[in-house]
């Protein structure tokens, strides 16, 4: 009787010993497939997506950051909107172009949206940052992005800061509307706790202001990021993946506890890499290798 063997083929003399090997194999090559296959999902079809901060590649402000995001093996750029001095470029329609040329080449996404220059002209007193926020908006719809970070450190600082709070309160609900129509998501990122944020968002009372989660930020902090991320839950719009002169998985964050929490709240969409580059290392080799372990923490 003729018998198929692991490769398809016909062989009329398989001892019992050659069977059991070829079973044997065929296992482990299934378990390989198995393991390997999330991995190499095509970008839309995984529940995850991971990128990078153009700024901590090297690239803030620049369309090249979506060719060293290839190079990394991401799938897209958290791009920033510009700065003080060069009037936040990213608002003009040929810059946008640039960036939409520069995405397609590489094959990549313009992730989401940051204005990092709200630690240094702080967003709750500085007027200049009202036009900054509500434009943004209007940036995100043309780059088919949904998320803006705020940023709310250094000079913008929250902390101990009813004043400012309020103000920021304030200023959050009279954009939010805009944000709404437009189905963008205006993401808070500081050093608040958990508790502390929600009180923010609650007040401001809109689907459109979230939180932008930091996982190393709140670990520094001293928060139990875990307890944090389930508790913040459906109010997190993005996170970001990052550790202090230390590759991701070699610092003070559990990404596999991360992971975790995530499967609790169902969240999925964009994780962007920010920092996780160890003294005197390379960028790019400490980012292909963050992208890697990020890889199979969410495959």
């Amino acid at each position: 009787m003729q018998r198929l063997d692991i490769m398809g083929h016909y062989n009329t003399k398989l001892s019992r010993r050659e069977m059991i090997r070829q079973s044997m194999q065929a296992t482990a090559w299934l378990a390989v497939a198995s393991n390997c296959a999330p991995l190499f999902a095509a970008p839309d079809k995984r529940r995850f997506k991971l990128g990078a901060c153009d700024w901590s590649i090297g690239k803030m402000g620049d369309p090249a950051a979506f060719e060293v995001a290839k190079q990394i093996g991401l799938d897209g750029v958290q791009v920033s909107l510009g700065t003080a001095a060069d009037d936040m470029r990213l608002r003009k329609p040929e810059v946008q172009q640039q960036y939409k040329e520069a995405a397609k080449k590489a094959g990549l996404e313009a992730a989401s949206l940051a204005i990092g220059e709200l630690n240094s002209i702080p967003y709750k007193k500085d007027l200049r940052t009202v036009p900054w926020v509500s434009d943004s908006i209007v940036v995100c719809q043309a780059l088919g992005m949904r998320v803006v970070l705020l940023a709310f450190f250094g000079n913008g600082d929250l902390r101990d800061d009813k004043a400012g709070v309020e103000e920021v309160v304030r200023r959050l609900k009279a954009v939010a509307p805009k944000a709404e129509q437009a189905g963008v998501i205006l993401g808070i990122e500081s050093w608040l706790s958990a508790d502390q944020h929600l009180e923010i968002i609650e007040r401001v009372g809109s689907k459109s202001v979230q939180i932008y989660y930091d996982v190393c930020n709140s670990t520094d902090r001293g928060y139990d990021i875990y307890a944090e991320i389930r508790k913040l839950g459906k109010h997190i719009c993005e996170l970001h993946a990052k550790e202090n002169g230390s590759l991701l998985g070699k610092g003070n964050v559990d990404f596999k506890k991360v992971r975790a929490a995530l499967d609790d709240i169902g969240y999925q969409g964009w994780i962007q890499i920010e920092g996780a580059v160890p003294a005197g290392k390379p960028m790019l080799e400490s980012y292909q290798a963050n992208c890697k372990f990020m890889r199979e923490i969410l495959a």
